[in-house]
Formats: C-alpha cells, sequence, structure tokens
C-alpha cells in the first residue's frame, strides 16, 4: 500500500473518487456535490479554514488502485465541554474493508496531529459547522439528507477496531406529515389553547421580501438561545442574512417561522426542504448542465420531505408551551397549503436530553444514529464520554 498526501487537483480528483468508487455499490448512498466537499478545503470559501491546519491523504493498494482516503484538521475553536486536552479531528475517511489500510490511514492522521500539539481525535468531523458532514452512520441506512455522511455499515467495526470509542451519539428523528388534523400530542393543544388569541403573541412564517428584518429576527433568537451553548459563538444579523440569502433558490417561506412577544422575536424553528432529492440526479456536478438540471427537477421534481434544521427559544419563555403553540400554528399551515409527507430533524447529541425530549414529545422516532468518536493518543488516560448538558 501506498499513501499520498493531497497536494494538487489531481489528487483532489482522487479525493472525490475515493468516495464515489466506496460508496457507490449501496443503493440508499446519495452522491455529494463535488463542490460542497472541496469548498471546506478552500480557506477562500471556507473562512474557519487557515492554511497548515489541515491535510488530505489518499491511499492506493499494491496495484496503483485507490482504496482509501481521510482528512485530519488542527482547528483552535474546536471545543467540547470537559476537555482537558487539545484535540484535534479526522474526517471524510473512506476505506475498502480492509483494517491494515484504515489503521495506515487512522495512523496517518495521528502522527499528523500529534505534530502539532494534539492529544487525541475526534472523529469524523468537518472542519466547520457541525450540521455538515458530521459523525459516522451506524444504524438507519436510508437516503441521507444534505450534507449529512453516508457511510457502509463495515466503517464501524474499522472505527472501533483501531481504538476509537463513543464520545457522543448523534440521534436523528424522523416523523411522517399526515393529515390528520391531530397528529401531535395532546400537549401541542393544550399548549395552544393557552396562547390563541393572546394580543402579545404572534406567529409568523418568513417572508422572503422581508429578508434583512427576518434576518434580525433570526440573530436575536439564535444568540440568547444558543450562543453560550459550547461550539457556537454569536451571529449578526449580517451573517444571518447571508444565510438566509444563501439558502433563497430553495428556501420554503412556510418552513420557517417565528413567535413574536410584544413584537420581540422569542422562538424560531428553522427547516428547508431536503434538496438531496434534486441533487441525487446532478451526479456531483453543478456545472452549466448541473444547475439546469437542478432547475428542473426543483420545477417539476417531487419533494416530499424537509428537514429541521435549527430550533431555539428563548430562555425566558422555556417550558411554557410557546414553542409548541409556534408549532401547531404552522402545522396547520404546511398541510394546507404543502404536500410534504416527511420531517426529518437534524442529530441531536445523546449529551442534551432537553433537545431529544423535543423530538419525543413532537411524536418523531429515531431514524438514524450517527456516532462521533474519540480517540486519545496516551493509552493510559482514562476515556470518557461526553458529558450530559443540564
Amino acid at each position: 500500500m501506498k499513501i499520498k498526501e493531497v497536494l494538487n487537483a489531481a489528487d483532489e480528483q482522487d479525493f472525490i473518487q475515493v468516495h464515489v468508487q466506496i460508496n457507490s455499490p449501496f443503493p440508499n448512498w446519495i452522491r455529494p456535490l463535488d463542490k460542497d466537499v472541496l469548498e471546506v478545503f478552500d480557506p477562500a470559501r471556507n473562512k474557519q479554514l487557515k492554511p497548515g491546519t489541515f491535510a488530505r491523504w489518499i491511499l492506493f493498494d499494491g496495484k496503483g488502485h485507490l482504496i482509501g482516503r481521510i482528512a485530519a484538521f488542527v482547528n483552535s475553536k474546536y471545543r467540547n465541554k470537559g476537555d482537558k486536552f487539545q484535540v484535534g479531528g479526522i474526517g471524510f475517511f473512506d476505506c475498502t474493508n480492509d483494517q491494515l489500510a484504515a489503521d495506515l490511514l487512522f495512523n496517518t492522521a495521528k502522527e499528523w496531529l500529534m505534530a502539532r500539539g494534539m492529544e487525541a481525535m475526534d472523529g469524523p468531523i468537518n472542519y466547520g459547522d457541525r450540521d455538515k458532514w458530521w459523525g459516522l452512520l451506524v444504524e438507519g441506512f436510508e437516503p441521507p439528507i444534505y450534507s449529512m455522511n453516508y457511510n457502509p455499515p463495515y466503517y464501524q467495526h474499522l472505527f472501533e477496531n483501531y481504538g476509537f470509542k463513543v464520545f457522543y451519539n448523534q440521534i436523528c428523528w424522523s416523523m411522517q406529515v399526515a393529515q390528520d388534523a391531530h397528529q401531535l400530542s395532546p400537549k401541542f393543544y393544550e399548549s395552544h389553547q393557552k396562547f390563541e388569541g393572546n394580543p402579545d403573541f404572534k406567529v409568523v412564517h418568513l417572508n422572503k421580501k422581508q429578508l434583512q428584518k427576518f434576518a434580525g429576527d433570526l440573530a436575536t433568537v439564535y444568540n440568547k438561545a444558543w450562543a453560550k451553548h459550547e461550539g457556537n459563538k454569536e451571529i449578526t444579523q449580517t451573517h444571518a442574512y447571508k444565510l438566509l440569502k444563501s439558502m433563497l433558490p430553495v428556501l420554503d417561506e412556510k418552513l420557517i417561522w417565528f413567535v413574536f412577544h410584544k413584537d420581540e422575536p422569542v422562538v424560531m424553528w428553522i427547516n428547508l426542504p431536503d434538496i438531496n432529492q434534486i441533487i441525487k440526479h446532478l451526479d456531483g456536478n453543478l456545472n452549466w448542465w448541473g444547475k439546469l438540471k437542478f432547475v428542473f427537477w426543483k420545477t417539476f421534481g417531487k419533494n416530499e420531505s424537509f428537514v429541521g434544521l435549527v430550533f431555539g427559544i428563548v430562555p425566558e419563555f422555556q417550558g411554557t408551551g410557546l414553542d409548541y403553540y409556534m408549532i401547531v400554528e404552522a402545522e396547520k399551515e404546511i398541510k394546507a397549503t404543502r404536500s410534504y409527507k416527511k420531517l426529518e430533524l437534524y442529530w441531536q447529541g445523546d449529551f442534551n436530553p432537553k433537545m431529544l425530549n423535543i423530538s419525543k414529545n413532537l411524536g418523531a422516532k429515531q431514524y438514524r444514529k450517527m456516532v462521533t468518536y474519540r480517540y486519545i493518543f496516551d493509552r493510559n488516560i482514562p476515556f470518557e464520554r461526553h458529558p450530559i448538558l443540564n
């Protein structure tokens, strides 16, 4: 076997092709857009990235055939609650079902991270936000949603046989959007009755013509609800506006909801159509022909799924049922005007019981499970799982 660092455009194409070759035999795999993967490693596109903070490798067998790949990251902003040492990351792992090949990839990444002062590695993770390319799929090998990792089942054994341990599980939920008017738990409708008719509260969906205004509302709720949690930082209205603007090609106004208390935003629920139902027709390419196909499938295709990305409620209204009130209002509008049949909630860490309970109360069922693994370089240091959040 021969391992080679990715140093030029030809190597990058091999880095892409490893994933395609290994995953294409699995019918539920959806090929990611090549540009989405390559942008992770482009400092001009990934603003969190700095030169020298990542490396990538491709692996060949004795006959020169591609059989694996891996990336390693050093991100000074990557922190988890309770961490007592420096932790690097690995991601974009692919490998044939060969433990020796996998060990060579893991060892190469480990040695690179150790040389940069890291004492452990988490993976598979992304150099960037946790809503993309994060975690190893171990249960529920259904077609992935946009920017979600998909891998063969045997990868779990490659990681665990090497010595990786489960740092935390990532639970993904799904629920059917049936036409039954009372699909949700009764507590949702009880909360709805409590707030219905109160002029101090207003539930609205996003309006594309007022994108700047809603960007400010999004930033306000996010900063109050999430910015103090680990791994998160405050966002500005400008950042939120750029985010919403980037979503415009696929955004559905009636999948993004807010609650206002006396004109102040206090709850938000951000969902998007699952664009992987379009991307699966593009074979990884978003060139001019790919863009034409994207428009065609977006216009004439049938997308029956949407994805829950962010849910937030400011601290002073947590536990009041105001979020339930909003969800019932949204439920009525979505069912009346849209044809979605399934909602999938993006992953929630098993260290966050409050978020897990929200999903359970929605009536959602566990749909798939992913894992973020940790490997501590000093094998004498006791392993600890991610602590539970209060």
